[in-house]
């Protein structure tokens, strides 16, 4: 195939994990916007405090961040994947899930792990977002 190829734009969000993991928070291709799973991290590079629809919200909030700096908005997520460390918390999420992307709604996934990066982190979200 023929053709210019592919403007990749990027977004970051200050996560400690972007530099020393090698990774941005968001890419940009095209029309597709791909966010990497994100964790409930506060500006000073501290875990969100409170229970897991705290943290939940803290995602949320950063991954809509990076869709709008990459042009989108919540309304263009398409896919969703949402890991507990514990399956106690999954209504919590989920409501905190459908009040952020409810309007959306998503393809998501909701999953189990033994483990996340932040040893106090009960959650993690990614996102996949289709601008129209």
């Amino acid at each position: 195939m023929s053709g210019a190829p592919a403007i990749r734009e990027r977004a970051t969000s200050g996560s400690p994990y972007e530099e020393r993991f090698g990774f941005c928070r968001a890419v940009r291709v095209d029309d597709r916007i791909i966010v990497a799973g994100t964790g409930p991290i506060e500006p000073d590079g501290a875990t969100t405090s409170g229970g897991a629809a705290e943290q939940a919200a803290r995602c949320c909030e950063l991954i809509i961040a990076a869709i709008e700096d990459l042009g989108g908005s919540a309304r263009d997520v398409v896919r969703t994947r949402m890991l507990l460390t514990d399956a106690g918390d999954q209504d919590a999420v989920g409501a905190v899930h459908a009040r952020y992307f409810g309007e959306a709604k998503p393809a998501a996934t909701m999953a189990g792990v033994a483990w996340l990066c932040g040893e106090d982190w009960k959650v993690e979200i990614e996102a996949e977002a289709v601008i129209s």
